[in-house]
């Protein structure tokens, strides 16, 4: 049996969802298959940055999210007890920067995220959009036929319940997570390496006398490191935990359970439930190729790993899917050129290598035996923290000259207030018609169409009016800042 599809997602995780999104608002047919029996249910990611709260507000999607998520403004830090054992708070901080966006940084499980994601493609779309259940066995690319751009050049064989079929398909994006079957099937590998250092990470129901059990909480003890995340529902929540000289598969729910109450002393902590739990290896690592033949393209961690503890990976995944969702509809559809999709390659492959670099560093910060090789104080780890606080916002991004993005032409000196190739802020504004104040992004959804902003200064002067009336760009809105 042999289906055929435009576009063929392997793997259900964010960023095939979010690529579902996309598609599913063009009307392109597409399949997303899932190795897993079904949606994800619990544990994994937890926390939303800014930029992945702005990308859903252009799907409409922001003020369900904001109203099921945990919004934790505060962030604390604490430290060994001078002289004495225990630990002690250090510093308060914001837990987001000033003007870094109009959103926040949230915290809400990715199983959720997910559904929202899914609801929305299944909506647009008008039918079930994931198939569970199906392993994938192999890819093939004809790179000859890949040089017409219609051609349905990539064959992909899958296996459900002992059934094998296939499916050929225009493009194919891999998001099939660290282990893809895309990725080895088409003979490229994941390059870096794995460190000796292991953390451990439960979701719990705690009782405590810990004063900033619902908090963000970075803390540093004789017995080790520890970040507390608070969960949605008020009663959840996440603790990574530092463990030393043990081996990731060699840990216990009880050594999770007795490290954490020795990192906590003086502090009480009994552990009600344990919903979720697991033990990893830190590593970094980056695919040698994130594409072939610009026909099969690779996404989420099928193409990048690193810590969780930064939380950038749901995130980044989010947004690779974000990035070729958009551009995948506008080639198919014929309203852009197959290169536009080469920018996915360079702005996500740049993206991906820029996390490694960051990551390795942030491991490097909570790392026990690093700060005390280095002689790292509570106060310079507070400060080293903060100035990577835009970056965890997912606010740093830069893209570099492409055919979509042109910083060096001297037109772009006239965005004195942007720097071309990053996100476009926004500000709030007053729609002229109804004086209803609004963010002006609200008014650029994402719809798979290009929104052309004019402006054009105080049209009371005659120059001015004059210049806007020789723009021929007519609007459904005005709006003032």
């Amino acid at each position: 049996m042999e289906e055929q599809v435009d576009v063929l997602i392997c793997g259900g995780g964010s960023a095939g969802l979010c690529a579902g999104v996309w598609l599913a608002r063009s009307g392109i047919r597409f399949r997303i298959l899932e190795q897993r029996d079904g949606p994800l249910k619990k544990g994994q990611a937890d926390g939303v940055q800014c930029r992945t709260v702005e990308i859903f507000e252009s799907f409409g999607l922001s003020d369900v999210l904001l109203n099921e998520a945990y919004h934790a403004s505060e962030l604390t830090f604490w430290a060994p007890e001078d002289g004495r054992a225990g630990i002690r708070r250090t510093h308060y901080a914001p837990d987001k920067l000033a003007g870094v966006s109009h959103l926040p940084h949230v915290l809400l499980s990715q199983a959720r995220i997910n559904e929202l994601l899914t609801n929305e493609m299944e909506s647009k779309a008008g039918r079930p959009c994931v198939e569970y259940g199906c392993e994938v066995l192999g890819v093939e690319v004809d790179s000859e036929s890949a040089k017409d751009s219609n051609a349905y050049c990539v064959t992909v064989a899958v296996s459900k319940s002992g059934t094998e079929r296939k499916y050929r398909a225009k493009y194919v994006l891999g998001s099939d997570g660290a282990h893809s079957a895309v990725r080895k099937s088409l003979g490229f590998k994941m390059v870096g390496d794995t460190s000796d250092s292991v953390w451990g990470v439960m979701d719990i129901y705690p009782r405590t006398n810990f004063p900033d059990i619902r908090k963000k909480a970075v803390i540093q003890s004789a017995a080790g490191n520890l970040i507390i995340i608070p969960r949605e529902g008020d009663l959840l929540v996440r603790f990574y935990i530092e463990l030393n000289n043990v081996v990731a598969k060699d840990v216990t729910l009880e050594a999770l359970h007795e490290k954490l109450r020795q990192i906590l002393q003086p502090y009480d902590l009994e552990v009600a439930e344990t919903e979720w739990w697991s033990a990893y290896s830190i590593g970094q690592r980056l695919a040698d190729h994130f594409h072939k033949d610009y026909r099969v393209f690779l996404g989420g961690d099928a193409c990048h790993t690193h810590s969780p503890k930064a939380g950038q990976g749901m995130n980044v995944s989010l947004q690779d899917g974000y990035n070729i969702g958009w551009k995948l509809a506008a080639v198919i559809r014929g309203r852009a050129k197959p290169e536009l999709l080469e920018t996915y390659v360079s702005e996500r492959q740049k993206t991906a290598a820029e996390l490694i670099e960051f990551d390795r560093s942030w491991t490097k910060l909570f790392s026990s035996s690093y700060r005390k090789e280095h002689g790292i104080t509570p106060e310079q780890f507070h400060d080293k923290f903060l100035l990577s606080a835009r970056y965890t916002a997912g606010q740093a991004i830069n893209y570099s000259d492409s055919t979509i993005v042109s910083a060096k032409t001297s037109e772009a000196s006239l965005a004195t207030g942007l720097t071309i190739g990053m996100r476009l802020p926004s500000v709030p504004v007053i729609r002229f018609s109804d004086a209803r104040v609004m963010e002006l992004v609200r008014f650029l959804p994402a719809q798979s169409w290009w929104h052309i902003l004019v402006f054009s200064g105080d049209i009371r002067d005659p120059k001015t009016l004059t210049r806007l009336q020789n723009v021929r760009i007519f609007s459904l809105y005005s709006i003032r800042s």
